[in-house]
């Protein structure tokens, strides 16, 4: 999908674009989990290195945020693209694509480095061994032997924010595009 999508002309447009970098988002979290999974398959043993799971907590991080706001800018796309159609190509400019994946790219690298930075300076209890294939906070946060509640607190805003952001862009503009469609007078037209 993401070359396919680079090299075919026919596929310049921002719908593309947009599915491009969510093919990107998917890529990158499934190989910063799938790996080590299909490694403790393999060996039969759960466990992986204090340095390796900081590495995948901020990877996963970064793509997982990335992808909400990605499909957020695909419901704004398409909400422009139905809505306004002939305004469409000006609304949806390169620069205004580039931005729309450039920021997210951004606020999610900034996040994960957040997070990943806040929970990886606390003290751990015991051995930096975690004997699990995948490092996620949550479980993370149950083996720190420090204060976890400030850490706690940012991951409850900072995910709280991201969900109901992304979700409030999706259905606000498939809100929109089903009106738009209801009021259109032929059938043909809502087609």
């Amino acid at each position: 999908m993401i070359i396919l999508t680079m090299i075919d002309s026919k596929l310049q447009t921002p719908m593309y674009f947009f599915l491009r970098h969510l093919a990107i988002t998917d890529l990158g979290y499934s190989t910063s989990v799938g790996p080590k999974m299909l490694v403790n398959f393999l060996v039969d043993e759960n466990r992986i290195s204090y340095y390796f799971c900081a590495i995948q907590l901020a990877c996963f991080l970064v793509f997982i945020v990335c992808e909400l706001f990605i499909l957020s800018a695909m419901s704004y796309d398409r909400y422009v693209a139905i809505c306004n159609p002939l305004l469409y190509a000006a609304i949806m400019s390169q620069r205004v694509c580039r931005a729309l994946v450039t920021i997210p790219y951004l606020y999610s690298t900034f996040v994960s480095l957040l997070i990943t930075i806040k929970i990886f300076n606390l003290t751990f209890c015991g051995y930096n061994v975690i004997s699990h294939f995948y490092c996620d906070c949550i479980p993370l946060l149950s083996l720190l032997c420090s204060n976890t509640h400030e850490t706690e607190l940012i991951i409850l805003i900072l995910a709280s924010f991201d969900l109901i952001s992304s979700l409030l862009v999706v259905l606000v503009s498939y809100l929109l595009i089903l009106i738009t469609i209801l009021r259109m007078n032929s059938a043909e037209g809502r087609q």
